[in-house]
């Protein structure tokens, strides 16, 4: 799929990816960033129309109609964040296959595996280390 079983041994495996591999990967990673990058401008525009239907309706608003005003702006401001992160984590994997790091944990530099980078291709962490992250930050 995503990697090919291309990513199994440490960053040996890393450096032994054939250019093909590569390519795969970054076609895959590509494909991705750009799907993000689209969602992530229709999701502006929206935004934006969402802005001025408000500018323009506001007369005779009362607090339930503000309230919801209010929820659906946070509701867009929160998609707008989260599209803008999930794109930045795609040209961060492009990035770090260009450095010849992509598959390799961040932390512990030993390999993601396969079927987390299937599931989560912008994986920086193997999962035993996403784990001791999230329950010292929680």
């Amino acid at each position: 799929m995503l990697v090919n079983g291309a990513v199994i041994a440490g960053k040996s495996a890393v450096k032994g990816r054939s250019a093909e591999e590569t390519e795969q990967i970054r076609v895959v990673l590509r494909e991705r960033f750009e799907s993000l990058d689209t969602e992530y401008a229709q999701a502006v525009a929206d935004n934006h129309q969402l802005r001025l239907v408000e500018i323009g309706d506001a007369a005779g608003d009362d607090q339930a109609d503000s309230g919801s005003k209010t929820a659906e702006r946070d509701a867009a401001t929160s998609l707008l964040r989260t599209l803008l992160d999930r794109r930045e984590q795609a040209e961060l994997a492009l990035q770090r296959l260009d450095e010849g790091a992509y598959g390799n944990c961040e932390s512990c530099s030993q390999p993601i595996p396969v079927a987390r980078l299937e599931v989560f291709p912008s994986a920086t962490t193997c999962v035993a280390c996403k784990s001791t992250r999230e329950r010292r930050a929680g």
